[in-house]
């Protein structure tokens, strides 16, 4: 019999879903620095930070019996994080917290190159921590899935629930926002 940390994340899902609940510390072992290192971008707060991941895997067990274990789980759990994250940011901000965006409206045609992906995500790995805090959380959040996380547009639309074209938009606009922030700075960005 195989070892639990040889089992795929959806294969661990699948038991938790028949009953075995010890295996859902095995995913949440996995996803937890990954879901700290995203909630850390998204809310640029370290306040509440382990409450707020806490109840992303509280979430995620209550709802697991709804993951479709024929799909990935990475996008599902980041999807539940995703809107706790939005949920807490709501908490902490003393107005209302504006998440419509135009992008959604407007379709969008993005190809994306795995060559031009790859240089991008090294230049960008590097230098992306710098900057993300000055920007608006749609962009940092959209940089953090696609160059931190290393999620594909396919994944951060269905997880933000976006259209594909309105991941690309975001993605090239929170790259321009992030260069006039470094030129602010006086780092200069290819």
């Amino acid at each position: 019999m195989n070892s639990p940390s040889t089992y795929t994340d959806e294969q661990l899902a699948k038991l938790v879903q028949e009953g075995d609940g010890e295996q859902f510390g095995t995913l949440m072992e996995r996803y937890q620095q990954k879901l700290f290192r995203y909630g850390r971008k998204f809310l640029a707060s370290e306040d509440n930070i382990e409450d707020v991941v806490q109840d992303v895997f509280i979430k995620t067990y209550q709802n697991i019996q709804s993951f479709d274990v024929s799909q990935r789980f990475s996008p599902w759990i980041y999807r539940i994080a995703h809107n706790t994250y939005v949920n807490a940011l709501k908490k902490s901000s003393n107005g209302p917290l504006y998440i419509f965006d135009f992008d959604t409206l407007i379709s969008h045609t993005v190809v994306e190159d795995p060559i031009e992906k790859e240089r991008e995500q090294k230049e960008i790995k590097e230098i992306v921590d710098k900057g993300l805090g000055e920007i608006e959380p749609k962009y940092r959040e959209m940089l953090v899935l696609y160059y931190i996380e290393d999620l594909s547009y396919k994944e951060i639309s269905d997880i933000l629930r976006v259209p594909i074209g309105t991941v690309g938009v975001r993605i090239m606009r929170a790259k321009e926002i992030l260069k006039e922030t470094y030129k602010k700075m006086g780092i200069e960005i290819k």
